[in-house]
């Protein structure tokens, strides 16, 4: 008996010391992956996706190539080189020698020794001494395809096994991760063709009011004419260059909101205030706003909030009289709400618009946010301002 327990009790420890090794390695790739899982930015997925593989598997260098067929390298992200070291190297690889073995046959690829290798060729003058290698495919449905290299064993000894199987493992976490940036892009391609279809919709009516105008105007300018009273027609005349300087305002108007769009590089908020500062400059209308510092919304709703709380402002400037306006978004546990405020002149919301020309941006306003489940409530009498209110449920 006492010949037996010590070997057991060493067995336990070897196996306590593996359950303990799997477990960190384990904790490794879940926050590696976390780190890669919430990013909807793909240059910004890769850089990590790099990054995150040195550090799990102790590499020195790391690479992802991101490959079309048929096997021809159109991106390369370097981690662990420096940017004057990776300008020094020149142009990405092509693909041949130990690099293009993963990239033709999509296997994985484990070289303890890499100056051993007859496949090791190509390396590039100034380019870092790789003794060992490690490659995993990226296996995506989506048109991406992709390879991740590392090189060096920081920690003596080479790249092992289970660094293969737990790369390999985090590989398969970084497609989806990627997958789920072409989702976005694609969504947000799809979002801006339609946007795109929306504005040229909004400017055909915004065109077809004011050439109705015009065509009205000068009509009664011939009439009066004929008929020798000068100084009526030279009245209808003003009002037709009125009615042009109304509608560069406009056109030049649409051109800043147009600028300002909420992206994965600027929040909704963000792109918000900078519009606000320059519709301020452009219209002489002093804004105040009150906004999150953050605001995360599904895709499509941020872009359709914005152009809401940009067609609320350009009704302040047409129509209110209104020198100053608020702008006010939060978020609660159900929906994000925005508000546009003005001490203007308030209108009768059963009256036509100005003058004998129709009203459409009340319109425009709540098709948008009933693309996106949402309402827009208008609080306005004469006399007493406007408060334009956007509601659109988060859920």
């Amino acid at each position: 008996m006492s010949d037996r327990r010590p070997r057991e009790l060493g067995g336990d420890t070897s196996l306590q010391e593996e359950l303990r090794r799997r477990n960190r390695e384990l904790e490794a790739l879940h926050r590696a992956t976390l780190d890669i899982s919430g990013e909807l930015s793909l240059d910004l997925i890769l850089e990590r996706v790099v990054a995150r593989a040195r550090r799990l598997v102790g590499a020195e260098y790391g690479a992802i190539a991101v490959v079309e067929r048929p096997h021809r390298i159109i991106q390369f992200v370097t981690s662990g080189i420096s940017d004057e070291l990776a300008e020094r190297i020149g142009s990405p690889p092509a693909g041949h020698g130990l690099l293009g073995v993963t990239l033709r046959d999509g296997e994985r690829l484990r070289v303890p020794h890499v100056g051993r290798d007859p496949r090791a060729v190509g390396f590039p003058p100034h380019h870092p001494r790789i003794d060992s290698l490690l490659a995993v495919p990226i296996v995506c449905r989506s048109p991406f395809r992709g390879n991740l290299y590392v090189g060096n064993k920081r920690a003596p000894g080479e790249f092992t096994k289970d660094d293969e199987d737990i790369l390999s493992r985090f590989a398969a976490q970084a497609a989806i991760a990627i997958e789920n940036a072409h989702l976005h892009r694609r969504l947000r391609s799809l979002a801006v063709a339609e946007e795109r279809a929306r504005i040229a919709r909004e400017m055909h009516d915004g065109m077809a009011q004011v050439l109705a105008y015009v065509n009205t105007k000068a009509q009664a300018v011939r009439e009066l004419l004929k008929r020798k009273r000068t100084e009526a027609a030279e009245a209808q005349l003003e009002e037709l260059a009125n009615a042009a300087r109304s509608v560069y305002t406009d056109v030049r108007e649409g051109i800043l909101a147009l600028r300002a769009s909420a992206d994965a590089e600027s929040s909704l908020p963000e792109a918000l205030a900078g519009f606000l500062r320059r519709w301020q400059e452009q219209t002489g209308i002093s804004v105040e706003a009150e906004l999150p510092s953050k605001l995360h919304l599904r895709d499509g709703v941020e872009l359709q909030l914005l152009r809401i709380i940009q067609e609320a402002l350009t009704n302040v400037r047409k129509h209110s009289g209104s020198r100053r306006a608020r702008v006010e978004v939060c978020k609660n546990a159900h929906a994000v709400v925005a508000r546009v405020r003005d001490d203007g002149n308030g209108f009768d919301l059963t009256a036509r618009g100005e003058r004998d020309r129709p009203r459409f941006g009340l319109s425009i306003m709540r098709e948008r946010a009933e693309s996106v489940g949402g309402r827009v409530a208008v609080d306005t009498s004469p006399g007493r301002g406007t408060t334009v209110t956007i509601e659109i449920p988060t859920g």
